[in-house]
């Protein structure tokens, strides 16, 4: 087959065949690797006629509201629409939001598509009423206290919003994703690469708040007693997180606790859960008994397995029917945990509350990937073209969305994840919000450069996100860091989506620090991500070190350090000339007063949120992720602590009046913004 007919079938899926890179050079792609990404999508590459809308009508329709549906029909063709609720409307506009069905007969044959009526933007209330929002940023299984198992959970993550909302003024709390792990041991580090991005760990149950636990016998709750001490005990040192022994422990206690009887209201609040989660809730529960048989990937399983609709699956169901029912209640107990985390937010008077993270995707063999089959691409995996600092590219593991199949569903996967997301939230933040409009795709088996893009139609994809966005009224904040194009962000901020924005990377055409009223208005605003080093470390140029111990450097150690130090000199030299530094300030003798400075800078930027790390709060040198690495750097295992390398529970930053001294200097300016300080 000649190239011109594979690049237009490969136009018409939305396969890029040539990219432009980091530089700005154009990248030809190998047609190769445009053939393999075609056939995993489930296009033959040498039919030239292949082609999502080669139909009557497209695999979905989207719809601004209040705007006239720009599709044309045949003539003499009928079309109208029947609502969600079942009402049959004309084919206008002022059609109601949300996903409805577009019939159309054309010489007596019907067809039929998905429309989504989406806002043309959101704003949230929290945003509308206040010109600016701040609060802190926190890996919730970092915070610990003296009555968590040894990591943080949903209680820990509830008194750190009261404490930050009642005593400083803070309008949200932004959170690591707590999406599924693996129901069995080893569990996953990286909560960016969770079985389900749908429902939530256990391993952030505080067993304690579960109320059948105040239900047991003495001797009971005792026995879980003593599973919690030696982890207790260990969380109170500054040694690495040991998720397994966490959840094996939990495990034990959520199985005696389950079996406890219910009181009569509980029993209902319970039927009720399971009836408004229904089927998918279902499927989840079996993949997860599934998973404690026959190991966390779906791809090993027994083929009659591997089917979620298959009649073998559902009897084994049945079969399995007690762990079912128990992986069923488990998700119970997190929805009440997680109403409880917003609430106490809420309560507090934080503006938003809690801002959940939503990664960017899923293993390739776990829950989700096993209950939305055809939607997702298995063969192939999401990640990053080559770059500046990753000259190989990066392979994430993760199975893309099928831009067509997702679109044929009316993006219903996809909605009810972000539905979820937000249904005890005040915000979600986006991971690499730029994979609603592109994902970087490689075949599975080739290195992480001999990839592609995968396009989306971004009106589908940004007007789900809008859609439950505004039904939830929440504050939508895109992870848009790294290689974007430039139109992606103004779509983005047209629509109300923040962008976010990070003091290290605010540069100007010369490379010099941007000045704080250039900065953009719609974004969040931050020091840092959980992927660079906390501000004391790079001030130090610790991070420079690490990176050359574990061999990540492509130049001279001295010459990577020189450069690092020379960009802490820029920034300093910019905060003293605005006042905001001591001329004599030491940056590595007195990293807080940097620290302090940087985050008076921030609020003097016109950015609508503005986000403090809790790492840099505390004074927190070690990094929770290195990027680059796996095994060989502990990443998502470090705990909370501080400068000087012990334990920060959360009952010490409620209580340690020499903690809320440091955490007032931090905050500076930002505090008085909100109610307290």
């Amino acid at each position: 087959m000649r190239d011109v007919q594979l690049t237009r079938v490969a136009e018409r899926y939305g396969v890029a065949t040539a990219y432009e890179d980091w530089r700005g050079r154009q990248v030809p792609v190998s047609p190769d690797t445009i053939r393999h990404v075609l056939s995993a999508l489930g296009v033959d590459p040498t039919d030239p006629d292949a082609g999502p809308g080669h139909g009557l009508l497209p695999p979905a329709v989207v719809v601004r509201e209040g705007k006239a549906p720009d599709l044309a029909l045949p003539e003499g063709a009928r079309a109208s629409v029947e609502t969600s609720d079942g009402a049959l409307l004309p084919f206008d506009p002022g059609l109601p939001l949300g996903v409805h069905t577009l019939r159309v007969t054309d010489r007596g044959t019907e067809h039929d598509a998905p429309i989504l009526v989406v806002p043309d933007r959101i704003e949230s209330t929290a945003l509308r009423d206040n010109p600016r929002l701040w609060g802190l940023m926190a890996q919730v299984y970092s915070v610990r206290s003296r009555a968590s198992w040894g990591t943080g959970d949903l209680r820990d993550l509830s008194e750190l919003a009261e404490w930050s909302a009642r005593d400083l003024g803070a309008d949200f709390t932004l959170i690591n994703p707590v999406h599924a792990t693996e129901p069995v041991t080893p569990l996953e580090p990286s909560p960016y690469l969770p079985v389900s991005r749908r429902y939530a760990s256990p391993l952030y149950v505080r067993v304690e708040d579960v109320p059948e636990y105040a239900r047991l016998d003495p001797a009971q709750r005792e026995g879980i007693q003593r599973l919690a001490r030696p982890l207790r005990e260990r969380g109170r040192t500054a040694d690495l997180l040991d998720r397994d022994a966490v959840w094996e422990a939990k495990l034990t206690a959520l199985e005696i606790l389950f079996q406890v009887p219910r009181a009569p209201g509980r029993e209902e609040a319970l039927r009720h859960y399971l009836e408004r989660e229904g089927q998918p809730l279902v499927e989840f529960a079996t993949w997860s008994a599934l998973a404690e048989e026959h190991g966390s990937d779906f791809r090993t399983w027994p083929s009659e397995l591997r089917d979620v609709g298959a009649l073998t699956v559902g009897r084994r169901a049945l079969d399995l029917w007690p762990r079912v029912e128990f992986h069923r209640w488990l998700q119970w107990i997190l929805d009440e945990q997680l109403a409880q985390a917003q609430g106490s937010a809420l309560d507090s008077g934080m503006e938003v509350g809690i801002v959940h993270d939503l990664a960017i995707g899923v293993q390739a063999g776990g829950a989700d990937a096993w209950m939305y089959g055809d939607a997702l691409v298995h063969g192939l995996h999401v990640g990053a073209p080559p770059d500046e600092f990753n000259r190989r590219g990066q392979d994430w593991g993760q199975p893309p969305w099928n831009p067509t199949r997702l679109a044929q569903l009316g993006y219903g996967p996809f909605r009810q994840i972000l539905s979820q997301g937000l249904r005890h939230a005040g915000g979600l933040r986006m991971d690499h919000v730029m994979g609603l409009f592109r994902l970087w795709c490689v075949p599975e088996g080739a290195s992480a450069d001999q990839g592609t893009y995968l396009r989306f139609d971004h009106e589908g994809t940004v007007g789900t996100l809008v859609l439950e966005a505004r039904r939830a009224d929440a504050v939508i904040v895109g992870e848009d860091l790294g290689t974007v194009e430039p139109w992606v962000r103004d779509h983005l901020s047209d629509r109300g989506v923040l962008g976010t924005s990070v003091l290290w990377f605010e540069n100007d055409a010369d490379g010099e620090p941007l000045a704080p009223d250039r900065w953009r208005r719609d974004c969040l605003a931050t020091v840092a991500t959980h992927d660079l080093p906390p501000v004391s470390s790079y001030l130090s140029a610790e991070h420079v070190e690490l990176r050359d111990r574990l061999g990540l450097l492509d130049r001279p150690v001295a010459e990577e350090r020189a450069s690092s130090e020379a960009r802490v000199a820029q920034w300093c030299a910019l905060l003293v000339y605005l006042g905001l530094l001591e001329e004599d300030a030491d940056p590595v003798g007195d990293p807080a007063s940097v620290v302090a400075a940087m985050h008076a800078y921030l609020a003097a930027t016109p950015a609508r949120m503005l986000g403090v790390a809790l790492t840099d709060v505390v004074g927190e040198r070690r990094m929770q992720n290195q990027p680059g690495t796996s095994t060989e750097y502990p990443n998502w295992r470090i705990p909370l602590t501080s400068g000087e390398g012990e334990p920060v529970l959360v009952d010490e930053l409620l209580a340690d009046p020499r903690m809320v001294a440091r955490v007032r200097r931090t905050l500076g300016p930002l505090g008085h913004q909100g109610r307290g300080l």
